[in-house]
């Protein structure tokens, strides 16, 4: 949890207690706390008179499961001597997913929980060393995530403010927000949280007036990649030493913090989407000449890519699961190629054991692309993985928010590196979004934002026979709730009123159309038929 603790004592005035944090026990059962870094976590209160005292910090706030209490006194504590505060910003919940898989149903709750305790003024990355940052690639993400479980419309239009107010003359967005010059320059997926984060807004929310305001910022900064790109290849090692932070903490055999996915193409990449980006944008607020501008950049970016980075076979330079993920999912393939590239981005999970290998750039796509483009039973295996680096890995082992790193702690190696290694870091937490619009099926029409238009397509699988999600949008309540039985597949939905909806059935080539009400459909079901 994120928040503070409340102690209730008994004890003579002039009394000292020091409360330490930890969020991990080591193996001998006390506070692990290398991985706090310098952060101290600690609190000191002396009782000011005799008898019971209730205190609690008001300038400060902990990342914790654990915290040890200690007193120069002998002190023997109540049942109720320690009771921890919650804090985070006010935002209301909004969705809810469950499933048959109990470990499924708890990876949620870690999520939700990581989400609370990193959403506290800023999106940071994580809340318990000394760090504690508005970190731009853990919010983008993740963004779509925290849109289905809160009400984040206010907290990130508050967010793109700080983005405009912490953009470098030169267009250029640093990697946190509020800016602290970490790097002194922006990277890869980090920065273009800039055009992702109020893109995402807009969508589950309709709020073009954002774009509008922020239009400028956003105009500035695609230029500013524009003027940095050789040949239009960005992060190029000609001209960039450093190249970002590549595919953080991938488990592609490659550099520890970068792995193996070459930064030119995360860049150029990144590049061609915040291009697309900026032309729907464009396009949405009325100024037709950018939007067509843009796309035509993005066209050109996409050639760029493919003369760079794309065999005529369809392999990915660096042959990596992110390289993959990012060339589908961006639409930087051929359309020739994109059977061959899937073929590969399969290969590589089955040859890894039905693993993925992706770091915190490739990692919130993978799943779609798999499902997306009709091999749904794929990803389905990697989220029923129990083996890390999986996402129920951590789950297994008693976690109760998500991890910076898929190997966090290791019953052959231990704990990973103390350097950077967060237990409540909701970066790969990005696969609730997932849960909600693919597993349970809530969707919206990117043409009807705001959920004005809705989606259901439910895609079951991975031995689940039963999931239901609901999202409080802002027309009213959505609900999907499917369940198989018996070679049946039965579907219960929620459309809220003044909207439609487009139900997809597994097994129906022709969806069905419905509008406000309550609604149930009960078809056959075969096993990956969808």
């Amino acid at each position: 949890m994120v928040g503070r603790v409340r102690l209730k004592v008994r004890a003579k005035a002039g009394t000292t207690f020091r409360l330490r944090h930890a969020e991990v026990l080591d193996k001998s059962g006390n506070l692990y706390v290398e991985n706090l870094r310098s952060a101290r976590a600690t609190d000191y209160f002396t009782t000011g008179h005799d008898g019971v005292s209730i205190w609690e910090p008001r300038f400060t706030f902990h990342g914790f499961r654990y915290v040890e209490v200690a007193c120069h006194e002998k002190f023997t504590p109540e049942p109720d001597a320690v009771t921890g505060v919650v804090l985070h910003s006010d935002i209301a919940p909004t969705g809810e997913f469950e499933c048959s898989e109990p470990l499924l149903n708890q990876l949620q709750s870690n999520i939700q929980w990581g989400q609370r305790g990193n959403y506290l003024e800023v999106p940071t990355d994580c809340p318990q060393r000394d760090e504690r940052l508005g970190w731009t690639g853990d919010a983008q993400v993740f963004i779509r995530t925290g849109a289905f479980n809160f009400d984040v419309a206010g907290f990130f239009t508050k967010w793109q403010q700080d983005f405009d107010d912490a953009q470098y003359d030169n267009g250029d967005v640093p990697v946190v927000i509020p800016r602290l010059n970490i790097v002194g320059r922006g990277s890869p997926a980090w920065s273009d949280a800039l055009l992702i984060c109020p893109w995402t807004i807009y969508q589950c929310y309709g709020d073009r007036e954002l774009l509008e305001r922020h239009y400028e910022s956003l105009r500035r900064y695609v230029e500013f990649l524009g003027q940095e790109a050789k040949g239009l290849i960005r992060s190029h090692p000609d001209v960039d030493s450093w190249g970002g932070f590549g595919d953080w903490l991938a488990q592609d055999g490659g550099n520890n913090w970068s792995g193996r996915t070459p930064k030119d193409l995360i860049g150029t990449a990144f590049f061609a989407h915040s291009a697309r980006l900026l032309s729907r944008i464009a396009a949405l607020i009325g100024r037709a000449d950018d939007a067509a501008r843009y796309e035509r950049l993005f066209d050109r970016i996409r050639r760029a890519f493919q003369k760079r980075f794309v065999t005529k076979e369809g392999f990915v330079a660096g042959a990596t699961q992110t390289g993959y993920v990012l060339a589908l999912h961006f639409d930087l393939m051929p359309p020739e190629l994109r059977p061959a590239a899937l073929r590969e981005l399969i290969r590589d999970i089955e040859s890894r054991g039905n693993r993925l290998s992706t770091g915190f750039v490739g990692t919130s796509y993978l799943p779609y692309v798999l499902s997306d483009n009709g091999r749904h039973d794929v990803a389905c295996r990697l989220l029923m993985q129990k083996n890390w680096p999986s996402w129920l890995y951590a789950v297994t082992q008693g976690a109760t928010t998500i991890w910076e790193r898929w190997d966090g702690w290791t019953h052959d190696k231990g704990f990973q590196d103390a350097g950077m290694n967060s237990f409540n870091h909701y970066a790969y937490g990005a696969i609730g979004e997932w849960l909600y619009a693919r597993l349970a099926g809530i969707e919206l029409d990117p043409a009807a934002p705001g959920y004005k238009r809705i989606i259901l397509r439910p895609m079951p699988g991975g031995g689940l026979t039963y999931a239901r999600a609901r999202l409080r949008s802002m027309h009213g309540l959505i609900e999907s709730a499917w369940r198989i039985r018996n070679g049946r597949f039965r579907l219960e939905a929620t459309i809220p009123p003044n909207t439609t909806a487009t139900v997809h059935l597994p097994g129906r080539r022709r969806p069905v159309r419905v509008s406000a009400g309550q609604h149930r459909w009960e078809v056959p079901f075969k096993e990956n038929e969808q």
